[in-house]
């Protein structure tokens, strides 16, 4: 009996989103040998990151070892963030990364389109009206004929009990994509790279959660809950650690044992009545000509030596040099690349190449270092190492165990793009990114900024493994670190932030630069463009400017020319190029991420008054409300439990709860009486929404919180009390405040209110009836106690205009000149 072992080969992983080496022991080779007689694939299609059922992935890639996908239509930029302050494209970086993460704890792959996440919306009418359907409709069918899966399952329903319409939307979408996908007349500009295919069933994973149970007794199902001796795990704890890796969401997940219950409702295509891949012969008979694969896999298999895997590379490389001599096909190249990595595998091969420097400037030059080393001595063959730069004939054997060590330095053009996430690098639309290149829609990930290609002979035969040029370093505390190795611009620029300014004549404006290389002189001037098209060009900097690599200049551009309320400024070398503004994200869960903005932004000369002066801040899930205050002219305290129970409350004009505080801290219940206090005695404590749960009390007055929110950010707005001073002191509110806000009005209203509330504004979707739950004010004591679901932290950043006036009006409650 063969015992599954005792030590780890290291291969770097091909993805470029891996931080660090993936080990891989014999059982996981073992595991991906059996798979190579296994020729099946299923898509699982939904709308966003944390919609797919990581279980059922689990045991579809690691028990029935099919090619597994997963479709997410959005990368989540439009959700909420529970670990720091990213809205929008950035909080899509992040969770981009973290499907990646979880694909590699659950084995299958990952998929985008070009859809944006642009917040919740109530039905598919609604997200169609922000996604153009036919474009969208046309990635997830380019997904399914690159793809080609067997079978299609969608997470959610045609008909609505999904809830969210992005939901209702990717189940419409994934079903017209069946039909269309396997009609030459649709889309036939992308069949100059794939061909038409039908899946030959599509079916929906019916479900039981958030009180909506829509598995029937009638149904198929499939239990999913196995246990995985080779892997050590069950499909429940490999599930719980891959959905884990959503922690912008808050999804950690306990580990499930035992039978867990998938049910399936058919909705194309023959009903199941055994098994999900009913009717698909999923051995090699469906490859013609490839008689012998089989057999050469099942003698692999059947000698494979769990101490020694490397006895298993002579067979490994004929089954390849068998695979090769098969006419071309989707299953000859899915197969020829699963030989190859398990090659490199039970080889015990190492090739890398890394610098010890983060990123490089165009123009300037970088040094790389190659490691070859074979490990457990199989007389592999280093013939050639290239990338660009470099082109290296070598032609020598590794001697065992030793690593062969190259060093080259290269230097960076200037036509050299930046590395931008390719969704990111041209203007995108209302609901979609814009990518060009039809290759590169649907892949998951930020393309390298540097592939290197090793060419090795092994077992006689010739392979050629790519990875991505990295940066590695070693922390003090964490050890030994990759991360994405970057290439910039010779300058950077501050990241441009929106200004909005009260009486912005005569005040200032920050500008800073970076310099990502020695700069000379004469080095570019950069200026400011100024005006509604950013056509007029005023200079920023006088004179030639020297700096060395890493140093930074500031200096101050003080708009006072400008006349008119609204201007955009463009920041720019004089020397032709876009300027650009470096942008950085930094978790320990998922890879850094860089990524940059044109160094372009608006001031608006807001009209607004201000009363206060001081505001303390409880930073919740996550926003920019603060660095708005700042714009307004506030000073800000963030309060942290040890501010809150040591700091005179009294200080601040008012205290804020950002948003989703109550969910995000659970300390917070505990200053529930200070912070009562506080308002009794006169001051004036404003909470942002919280989502349902087991929330403590928030205000001195009973009230609960709802599930109605307001998705259509023009949905009209009705005053229910207009002399409140929330709509009148120290700013007038009127109807062209609530023009231009932008993803929703409304989220979480208060409902259930206690006598002492005030509502003050009505609002509903169409269709629906109003509520006046969005913003609710109660006097206690000498202060004002104020909830609101009004989405601040959406359109203050965005410098709605109307969203500072009320708010400076919000923030004045506690102010004797307000009543």
């Amino acid at each position: 009996m063969k015992r599954c072992f005792l030590f780890f080969l290291l291969l770097l992983a091909l993805g470029a989103g891996a931080q660090a080496p993936v080990p891989y022991s014999s059982a996981d080779i073992y595991h991906g040998l059996r798979k190579l007689n296994v020729l099946g694939s299923v898509l699982y299609i939904a709308a966003h990151p944390d919609d797919e059922n990581t279980r059922l992935l689990a045991y579809l890639a690691k028990d029935r070892q099919y090619r597994t996908g997963y479709l997410s239509l959005t990368r989540g930029d439009g959700g909420q963030n529970l670990i720091g302050n990213e809205q929008g494209v950035a909080l899509g970086l992040i969770r981009t990364q973290e499907l990646l993460a979880a694909r590699r704890i659950d084995g299958a792959e990952q998929f985008f389109s070009r859809a944006y996440d642009f917040g919740f919306s109530k039905n598919p009418e609604e997200t169609f009206a922000h996604w153009d359907k036919e474009k969208i409709l046309s990635d997830v069918v380019w997904v399914i004929r690159k793809f080609q899966p067997d079978v299609i399952i969608t997470r959610f329903p045609t008909t609505g009990e999904g809830g969210h319409g992005h939901h209702t939307a990717s189940a419409l979408l994934a079903n017209e994509a069946f039909r269309a996908a396997a009609d030459p007349k649709r889309f036939p500009e992308q069949l100059a790279f794939v061909q038409p295919w039908q899946a030959r069933r599509i079916l929906w994973n019916t479900f039981n959660f958030g009180g909506n149970n829509t598995t029937r007794p009638d149904q198929f199902r499939v239990d999913v809950g196995g246990f995985n001796a080779l892997l050590g795990k069950g499909y429940g704890e490999i599930a719980a650690e891959s959905r884990s890796q959503h922690k912008s969401q808050g999804f950690g997940s306990a580990r499930g044992r035992g039978e867990a219950l998938e049910y399936f409702a058919t909705t194309g295509g023959p009903a199941p009545k055994t098994d999900l891949l009913e009717g698909i012969d999923l051995s090699w008979k469906r490859v013609p000509g490839s008689s012998r694969v089989a057999q050469e896999v099942q003698k692999a298999l059947e000698t494979f030596d769990f101490h020694q895997p490397q006895k298993s590379v002579p067979r490994l490389a004929a089954l390849h040099k068998t695979l090769k001599a098969l006419p071309d096909g989707y299953w000859k190249q899915q197969k020829l690349k699963e030989v190859e990595q398990l090659i490199g595998q039970a080889s015990g091969l190492w090739v890398e190449a890394y610098t010890t420097q983060p990123s490089v400037a165009q123009t300037d030059s970088v040094t790389v270092n190659f490691i070859a080393n074979d490990r457990l001595g199989n007389g592999i063959r280093l013939n050639r190492i290239e990338m660009e730069g470099v082109d290296t004939t070598l032609g020598m054997t590794l001697e065992p165990n030793r690593n062969l060590f190259l060093q080259k330095t290269i230097s960076v053009p200037a036509t050299k793009p930046i590395t931008q996430p390719y969704w990111l690098q041209e203007r995108m639309t209302e609901g979609a990114f814009t990518v060009s290149n039809q290759q590169l829609i649907g892949e998951p990930d930020i393309q390298p900024a540097y592939m290197v290609h090793f060419t090795l002979a092994i077992a006689g035969e010739a392979f050629r493994f790519s990875r991505p040029l990295r940066y590695k370093y070693t922390d003090q505390v964490k050890g030994e670190l990759y991360q994405p190795f970057v290439v910039l611009p010779p300058v950077t620029f501050s990241e441009m932030q929106a200004y909005y300014l009260k009486n912005a004549l005569g005040n200032t404006m920050d500008v800073g630069l970076t310099a990502r290389k020695d700069i000379g002189v004469p080095a570019p001037v950069p200026a400011v463009q100024v005006g509604p098209a950013a056509t007029d060009t005023l200079p920023l900097l006088l004179g030639p400017l020297s700096l060395k690599k890493g140093q930074a200049y500031q200096t101050a551009f003080a708009p006072s020319s400008l006349q008119e309320k609204a201007y955009r400024l463009n920041i720019a070398p004089d020397d032709g190029r876009p300027g650009y503004s470096l942008l950085s994200i930094d978790y320990d869960h998922i890879p850094a991420i860089t990524w940059f903005k044109k160094a372009v932004t608006k001031v608006e000369l807001l009209d607004v008054k201000t009363a206060g002066k001081r505001i303390g801040y409880i930073v919740g899930a996550g926003d920019k409300v603060p660095e708005a205050l700042e714009q307004m002219g506030y000073e800000v305290v963030l309060l942290t439990a040890k501010e809150l129970s040591k700091n005179n409350l009294k200080q601040y004009d008012a205290i804020i709860a950002g948003v989703r505080a109550y969910n995000a801290l659970p300390w917070l219940n505990s200053f529930y009486g200070r912070l009562m206090q506080y308002v009794k005695e006169g001051g004036n404590y404003i909470v942002q929404y919280n989502q349902l749960g087991n929330l403590p009390a928030m205000g001195p007055y009973p009230f609960s919180l709802s599930r109605t929110r307001v998705t259509d950010e023009n949905a009209p707005v009705q005053v229910l009390n207009p002399g409140h001073p929330v709509l009148n002191v120290p700013n007038k509110i009127g109807p062209d405040d609530f023009k231009g806000w932008v993803q929703e009005r409304s989220t979480y209203h208060a409902t259930a209110l206690d006598k002492n509330f005030e509502t003050v504004l009505s609002l509903n979707d169409k269709g629906e009836q109003p509520d006046g739950g969005s913003l609710v004010v109660a006097r206690y004591g000498q202060g004002t106690f104020v909830y609101t679901g009004l989405t601040f932290f959406r359109q203050l950043p965005e410098g709605v205009p109307g969203a500072f006036r009320l708010w400076a009006n919000i923030l004045a409650l506690n102010q004797k000149k307000s009543f």
